[in-house]
């Protein structure tokens, strides 16, 4: 667990960016129209004042995060008396971006964030870890399944992620070494998810990419890719990775977490409960409390792609133990930031507050 980090400015961070953010409005304003059905009576919100708190999201859409939006849509923020605005950001970088600019209070994206912020002095803390696997799968086009049946065949191909300096970046870049080819040896290519990466697949931009559900099931439905590495599992990690993953998370600035512990551990209060009730509940019944038009290629299709994407996620916000290193190893494969620098692993994560969670 962290070390705890106290910094002279907190008395200024409590105002930060209480200021409210237009960008991605729509998001903000699906997120509200959810159901309080399941939260507990008697809620943080019955005094008549909430807490608010603004997080980006690396895509709101994608199964990955999904307990960003379930947690609104359930009326667990609310029950803790907090007023959560969630914004959304195509990549997971860019929620980095904005919450390392201020713009926000927390972040939903990629654990390994963590690690590469650190090398460069910035001290950003995972407080509730949503999964233990990467959540992503390496698809190749139809077309080019004949001349890529691993990563060693990356060589000379245009591959799609997200945005450059992103998780399926990183990870995408891994696969190569770790397969025996050069950074240089492949071009990665963003193209974002959704139906942008599917037209980059079908019209020869990218002849492989790593993308996540929905997307993914949206390509297997329409005969546009195959599977290469799935890794939306444990197993799947371990194969092609050699362990657990931790991706999906909440992660804020180690100063503001220490600043702010009541309302951390309201948000951790709020995601463990929402990862407590994906466990115990059928996709189908997690796709209906989700925004109706998240299930682009129809329901029972969503229902599908969220099937196949559960296994990664924890039923307790818990950070696998071994986690960290696998991702450290991984991310020292390629990127010469790291390869160069000792990282505090202790400081790039905290269990106090999911620990505390009743």
């Amino acid at each position: 667990m962290r070390k705890n980090i106290r910094l002279a400015a907190l008395a200024l961070a409590g105002t930060l960016a209480l200021t409210t953010l237009t960008a991605c409005a729509d998001d903000a304003a699906s997120s509200s129209g959810g159901s309080g059905s399941d939260a507990a009576a008697g809620s943080g919100a019955a005094a008549g004042k909430t807490t608010k708190v603004k997080i980006m999201v690396g895509g709101l859409d994608k199964v990955i995060y999904m307990p960003a939006m379930l947690s609104q849509r359930l009326g667990y923020f609310q029950a803790e008396g907090l007023d959560v605005t969630l914004l959304s950001e195509p990549a997971g970088v860019d929620a980095t971006t904005a919450l390392v600019a201020g713009q926000v209070q927390g972040a939903v994206g990629f654990y390994d964030h963590t690690l590469d912020l650190q090398t460069k002095g910035k001290h950003v803390e995972s407080v509730v870890q949503f999964s233990q696997a990467p959540g992503e799968v390496e698809v190749v086009s139809t077309k080019a399944a004949g001349d890529i049946t691993s990563a060693k065949d990356f060589k000379g191909k245009h591959l799609g992620i997200t945005g450059l300096g992103s998780s399926t970046d990183f990870l995408t870049k891994y696969l190569a070494v770790h397969n025996g080819l050069k950074v240089s040896d492949i071009t990665p290519v963003a193209v974002g998810a959704g139906a942008t990466f599917i037209a980059a697949l079908q019209h020869g931009s990218i002849q492989a990419g790593m993308t996540t559900d929905p997307t993914v099931a949206q390509i297997l439905d329409k005969g546009t890719g195959k599977v290469l590495y799935d890794m939306r599992t444990p197993e799947g990690s371990r194969q092609a990775l050699g362990g657990l993953y931790p991706s999906s998370s909440l992660y804020m600035n180690t100063d503001w977490v220490n600043g702010h512990k009541d309302t951390v551990q309201k948000l951790a209060n709020a995601f463990v409960k929402t990862l407590r009730w994906m466990s115990t509940h059928s996709p189908e019944e997690i796709a209906a409390k989700m925004p109706a038009d998240y299930a682009q290629g129809g329901a029972q299709l969503y229902a599908d792609a969220i099937k196949a994407t559960l296994p990664m996620f924890t039923t307790d916000g818990v950070m696998p133990a071994d986690g960290p290193t696998t991702v450290e190893s991984v991310l020292k494969a390629f990127n010469p930031n790291l390869q160069n620098a000792t990282v505090d692993l202790s400081q790039t994560y905290t269990t106090e507050f999911v620990k505390n969670v009743h």
